[in-house]
């Protein structure tokens, strides 16, 4: 009877264990980040219209603190914790600053492991030039020295003006 007892309590421990573990880094491909981008997008406006409101300094770098409602996104990680919990890979929130666009809320994480923030979008990339002109770009991108399949997707105001960034990714295998 011990016995059956104990093989059961560890039966549910394992199971338990198994349900809390953290989706996977890496990705089948176009589907995940497909999906991701779709939960990242969801979260983040069901928070409210999308806006710029004055300036808050991200990892020391003053940034235009970028809005979903009355939620301030800068150094702000919720949103973007809930989508890796639930989809892995990573995302983020970039906010436009001049030619630039400045990670404020992410987990991608520097290889001191750190969050990215108030990194910028690779200037000379797929993924700006495609933003650039208003539109989304999903492929494969370099993300800090690392291959990722990604989403970048525009985050528009309510006069339509691009204001920042959606991004979404997984490392490559």
């Amino acid at each position: 009877m011990q016995r059956s007892k104990l093989a059961l309590l560890l039966l549910a421990l394992t199971a338990g264990l198994w349900v809390q573990l953290p989706a996977p880094a890496f990705a089948g491909g176009a589907e995940d980040v497909q999906a991701a981008m779709q939960l990242l997008k969801s979260k983040a406006t069901t928070l409210g219209a999308p806006s710029v409101k004055g300036e808050e300094a991200v990892a020391g770098k003053p940034a235009p603190a970028l809005y979903f409602g009355e939620t301030k996104m800068n150094n702000n990680f919720t949103v973007v914790d809930e989508v890796q919990k639930e989809k892995g890979g990573t995302a983020t929130l970039f906010v436009k600053s001049g030619d630039e666009f400045i990670r404020v809320a992410t987990n991608v994480k520097k290889d001191d492991g750190s969050r990215a923030i108030g990194t910028v979008l690779d200037p000379t990339g797929k993924a700006i030039a495609a933003i650039a002109k208003g539109q989304s770009y999903f492929g494969e991108a370099d993300i800090l020295g690392k291959p990722y399949i990604t989403g970048y997707e525009p985050i528009r105001s309510a006069a339509n003006d691009v204001i920042g960034v959606y991004y979404v990714g997984y490392l490559k295998q």
